[in-house]
């Protein structure tokens, strides 16, 4: 994968390994089956991106199977129960070195899981392997957030789209 590096006012183009191969020494000990399925997901960025809501880290959107019609993205409509959409997330220090970051999942869930999040669980787990938080689990809480900010588009099933210049 091709990482962008912001090098002053410019972006160098750095090749490292897949950043889900990367994190899964640590991510496949967390007991989230997904965690240590994503990498081998269709990845629907052409190359990481920024991302704001994600503590400005780069990041990936992948989707499982179930998931893929992701791939349709405003036209996407909602997606069924099982389908898991995954972001991985990282950056890059000043002496280059790939630093990884949360992984973000949303799992759709059958209907009446959660009214509030529109059916979706969210999980994060953290680099060293733990979980931050689940929704309707343990840490729920502490990713109300996600649901608070992907609610901002229900229209879109609460799924944040890439943007267009990062679509494969």
């Amino acid at each position: 994968i091709f990482v962008p590096r912001i090098a002053g006012a410019s972006i160098i183009r750095v090749v490292v390994d897949q950043p889900a191969a990367m994190g899964a020494r640590w991510i496949r000990r967390v007991g989230v089956p997904a965690a240590g399925q994503f990498g081998a997901w269709t990845n629907y960025a052409n190359t990481p991106y920024p991302s704001g809501t994600h503590g400005g880290r780069l990041v990936n959107n992948y989707a499982n199977d179930t998931g893929s019609s992701y791939a349709r993205y405003e036209d996407a409509g909602t997606m069924p129960a099982g389908a898991v959409l995954a972001k991985d997330s990282f950056s890059v220090n000043k002496k280059g070195q790939v630093v990884i970051g949360p992984l973000f999942l949303m799992t759709k869930m059958d209907a009446g899981f959660n009214a509030d999040t529109l059916d979706w669980q969210y999980q994060m787990v953290m680099p060293d392997g733990s979980v931050f938080g689940t929704t309707n689990g343990p840490g729920s809480a502490k990713v109300q957030f996600c649901a608070d900010c992907h609610n901002a588009v229900s229209a879109q099933d609460a799924m944040w789209l890439l943007p267009d210049e990062y679509r494969r």
